[in-house]
């Protein structure tokens, strides 16, 4: 799993830096490298964690 992707945990917001219209995401879980996040546009997806790195967001 990417570094990154290791330190996410429920309740912090992210985006998918290959799929920018899903919109803002909030992580629901992240348990052995599937991290399930529900986006605003898309809502809830399971992704590989291996394939993916998520990009933290702080300011909303």
């Amino acid at each position: 799993m990417n570094d990154i992707n290791s330190l996410l945990e429920p309740g912090m917001l992210v985006r998918h830096p290959g799929q920018p219209d899903w919109g803002l995401g909030q992580v629901q879980s992240n348990i052995g490298g599937r991290i399930t996040v529900n986006f605003r546009e898309q809502g809830k997806v399971v992704l590989d964690g291996a394939r993916v790195t998520l990009v933290p967001v702080y300011d909303g």
